[in-house]
C-alpha cells in the first residue's frame, strides 16, 4: 500500500523495464494442461470499454453508475469529525437496510484526517489509524458512519471471518516508544453490527506481530492464512491453526487472545514450497500460470518478533519468500493470494508485475493462476496493468483486482479462463484504487481510491464478463 516509503510507486521510479514481458495467462479454473498454461492471451472484453466520466472520478463500462459513499475530509462522522484519510482494505456485510461495510484507514503517518480516538474504542492514542464503519441502503447510499476502532497503526487490508466480522490488519512492526504507548503490527477483530463488542480493542496477538497485509479464513477448520508484505528479507506466507476444540463465532477469537496463553495460542506457520524434492526459495521463480508446488508449513519459532522480526527467524533454504504480498481472499474451496510484484533488485528471481495464487488445503499445494508481466508503458492505458493488491472474488466469475502499480490506476476483471480487462479507471489522479468488495446480493461493487479518499459504490449491468478478445 502506498503509505509505505517502500512502496513499489517510490521503488520502481526510474528503474529499468524488463523481465518477462508476458500478458496476463492461465485459468482460474482448473488449468487445461501445459500448452493452454503457456498460452499468451490477449486482453478480455469484459464489460466493454471504458466511458470517460465528465465529473472526473471513475471511467466505468456501458450501462455502469457510481455513488460516492465517503469522501475523506468531507462527509463526516456520526460524532462530528470528518472522514478519515486513505480508506483500503474494506469488508461487506448484511444489514438491516442494506449493507454494512468496515473501512480500513491506512494512516501512519502525517495524513490530514485521523480516525477519531473516542473512548472506549481506542487501542492505543498515540496512533491514528483504525476502521470506520458506514451503513448503506440497498442502493449503496450512506445512512451513517461512525468509528469502530481506533488507535491502530497502518491499518492496510485484513478479512471477513465465517462468522461475520472484519478482521483488520496492522501493516508495521512498529514498537512502543515516542509517541505510541503500545507495540504495534496486530491484527484485531471488528464486529460490523455490535459495537459495543468493539470496546477495548484487544490485539490477537497469537497471530503474530509483523507487516500484516490481508488475511483469509477457512470456513471450515477456521484455520487463517495471511500475507505479510515486507521486504529486507522478503516477506512471508502465513497459516494460523487453532487449538483443538476451538469454535469460531463473534467474540471466540478475542476470547483466546485474553487467555493467560493468548499470545501463543494454537500455531503459527510460515510456508515453504517445494518443486519435487527440491526447495522453492522465492515465488518468483514460478513464471508460468499452472506452476504448482507442494506445500509444508514450518513453525513460528517467536511469534511476538521480541528480539527479532518473524521474518529473519528464518533462514532462505527453511521456508518460500515473494516480494509485496497483498490481497488475500477466501473463494473456489481455497486461499487466494497476491504478489504485486518483483524485481531482482529487491532479491527476487525474476521479475513479473503480479502474480495471483491459489492455496488448496486438501492438496496442500499452492498453484499459479495468473501473472502479469512487466509493464513496459504503465503511463497508457493500453490494456497492460500492474501491481495487484487488493484482489475479491466476484460473484459473477474470476477475480477482481485493486491496482497498485504506475501511472494509471485501474480495478481490473480476471475472468475464469484467465484473461485481464478493465472494470474502472481512476481519471482523478494516479492514486490506488484499495478495498474491492461485493454486496451479499452481488448487485454492487464498493471500492475505494485511496487519495485524497473516496468510497464508491458501483452499479451495472452485472454478469459473466465476457471473454472475448478485445
Amino acid at each position: 500500500m502506498t503509505s509505505s516509503p517502500l512502496s513499489r510507486r517510490s521503488l520502481l521510479r526510474g528503474t529499468a523495464a524488463g523481465g518477462l514481458g508476458i500478458v496476463v495467462a492461465g485459468s482460474l479454473d482448473a488449468i487445461a494442461g501445459p500448452a493452454a498454461a503457456r498460452a499468451a492471451c490477449r486482453p478480455a472484453l469484459g464489460y466493454g470499454d471504458l466511458v470517460p466520466d465528465p465529473a472526473g472520478l471513475l471511467a466505468l463500462p456501458p450501462g455502469f453508475s457510481y455513488t460516492v459513499v465517503a469522501q475523506a475530509g468531507v462527509t463526516l462522522l456520526e460524532s462530528g469529525q470528518p472522514t478519515p484519510s486513505d480508506a483500503d482494505g474494506t469488508g461487506c456485510f448484511r444489514g438491516p437496510r442494506g449493507s454494512v461495510l468496515v473501512n480500513n484507514h491506512e494512516i501512519g503517518g502525517d495524513e490530514p484526517y485521523p480516525v477519531p480516538a473516542l473512548p472506549g474504542l481506542t487501542y492505543d492514542p498515540g496512533a491514528r489509524g483504525g476502521t470506520t464503519t458506514i451503513e448503506v441502503d440497498r442502493h449503496g447510499r450512506r445512512l451513517r458512519e461512525y468509528v469502530s476502532v481506533a488507535g491502530t497503526h497502518n491499518n492496510c487490508a485484513g478479512g471477513i471471518t465465517p462468522w461475520g466480522t472484519w478482521l483488520t490488519c496492522e501493516e508495521t512492526e512498529q514498537r512502543a516508544g515516542g509517541q505510541f504507548l503500545k507495540d504495534h503490527g496486530y491484527v484485531f477483530e471488528v464486529d460490523p453490527h455490535d459495537r459495543s463488542a468493539n470496546q477495548d480493542p484487544v490485539a490477537l496477538r497469537f497471530l503474530g506481530r509483523y507487516s500484516h497485509e490481508a488475511v483469509a479464513v477457512d470456513p471450515y477448520t477456521h484455520s487463517i492464512y495471511l500475507t505479510e508484505d515486507a521486504s529486507g528479507p522478503n516477506g512471508l506466507y502465513f497459516r494460523w491453526t487453532p487449538p483443538p476444540g476451538f469454535r469460531g463465532g463473534k467474540g471466540a477469537l478475542r476470547a483466546l487472545a485474553q487467555r493467560p496463553d493468548g499470545a501463543t495460542v494454537g500455531s503459527l506457520e510460515a510456508m515453504r514450497c517445494l518443486r519435487g524434492d527440491g526447495h522453492v526459495a522465492d515465488l518468483s521463480e514460478a513464471t508460468t500460470p499452472g506452476t504448482r508446488y507442494k506445500v509444508e508449513w514450518v513453525e513460528v519459532p517467536d511469534r511476538d518478533a521480541r528480539t527479532v522480526s518473524v521474518r529473519k527467524q528464518f533462514t532462505d533454504g527453511e521456508v518460500t519468500r515473494s516480494r509485496k504480498l497483498e490481497g488475500a481472499w477466501w473463494g473456489d474451496g481455497g486461499a487466494y493470494f497476491v504478489a504485486s510484484y518483483a524485481r531482482r533488485s529487491d532479491g527476487s528471481v525474476n521479475e513479473h508485475d503480479g502474480q495471483v495464487w491459489f492455496y488448496d488445503p486438501r492438496r496442500q499445494t499452492v498453484t499459479l493462476k495468473t501473472i502479469f508481466g512487466v509493464n513496459t508503458d504503465p503511463e497508457a492505458d493500453n490494456g497492460n496493468y500492474d501491481g495487484p493488491d487488493n484482489i475479491t472474488v466476484s460473484p459473477y466469475g474470476g477475480v477482481i483486482l485493486a491496482e497498485d502499480g504506475e501511472g494509471v490506476s485501474h480495478l481490473v476483471g480476471v475472468t475464469e479462463q484467465g484473461k485481464a480487462y478493465p472494470l474502472a479507471r481512476n481519471e482523478l489522479n494516479d492514486s490506488e484504487f484499495t478495498g474491492p468488495t461485493f454486496s451479499a446480493d452481488g448487485k454492487i461493487l464498493y471500492a475505494n481510491i485511496q487519495s485524497p479518499g473516496y468510497v464508491f459504490a458501483i452499479t451495472g449491468p452485472w454478469g459473466r464478463p465476457s471473454n472475448a478478445h478485445r
